[in-house]
């Protein structure tokens, strides 16, 4: 027995399937913590998917194992897996190919609303939900397409690098003051203050948020400095 059957048989005699076998499994996205979809596992599509590194489920209507993505090209590149406190339910973390994981193609299989609308009365999006960095840029990203009268970014964003810049300049003069001044309310502030202007000249220069996500991920995963 290799080292990973070894892992996969003791992690799998861990959870609790049910009747016919199956677990529910959830697929995140690694980096902005997305939920794209739900489906089901069993032990062999948990077995494939810990073996290959490409995640595999089981399809209940075909009664066979189904490696997510080999027709369409939408794979999800595993990058973590979990199981909850009761062991009756998986969580994946994910890297979605396209970033497509919806057989609709929209990014996730969650882009159903209720029709709830925000404090500010407007309609929320498909999108799935993310953290809270990711929607920002999202709402910033959307400005520089959809201009909207009285829109501070929009100010900024039409006074291009010298406004945006400037501001920047301004705002880390503030976080920097703040640090020095021991005010916590005031740092976390400042701090919001100068991610925000970060991210409006990351989409003026039409660079993605999810590259600096990603970033901090290869670093995060990087050998130790000395």
């Amino acid at each position: 027995m290799t080292d990973m059957e070894s892992i996969s048989k003791k992690f799998i005699d861990k959870l609790r399937f049910t009747q016919d076998g199956l677990i529910p499994a959830i697929a995140q996205d690694w980096l902005d913590g997305s939920i794209l979809m739900m489906a089901w596992m069993n032990r062999i599509s948990i077995e494939a998917t810990i073996q290959t590194g490409e995640v595999h489920y089981w399809s209940r209507s075909r009664q066979e194992l189904w490696h997510k993505g080999a027709t369409s090209g939408h794979t999800q590149i595993l990058k973590g897996i979990r199981y909850d406190c009761d062991a009756d339910t998986m969580l994946l973390t994910i890297e979605q190919t396209n970033d497509i994981a919806c057989h609709t193609g929209e990014r996730s299989c969650f882009f159903e609303t209720v029709g709830i609308n925000t404090p500010e009365g407007k309609q929320l999006n498909s999108q799935p939900p993310s953290d809270t960095c990711s929607e920002l840029f999202r709402v910033i990203n959307n400005r520089c397409s959809v201009p909207e009268p009285e829109s501070y970014t929009n100010y900024l964003l039409e006074g291009g690098d010298n406004r945006i810049l400037k501001k920047i300049g301004e705002e880390s003069a503030e976080f920097v003051m703040a640090c020095k001044d021991k005010d916590q309310d005031a740092i976390a502030n400042e701090a919001a203050d100068l991610i925000f202007h970060i991210q409006v000249a990351l989409a003026n220069h039409k660079v993605n948020w999810r590259e600096v996500l990603k970033v901090l991920a290869r670093r995060r995963a990087a050998p130790r400095r000395k």
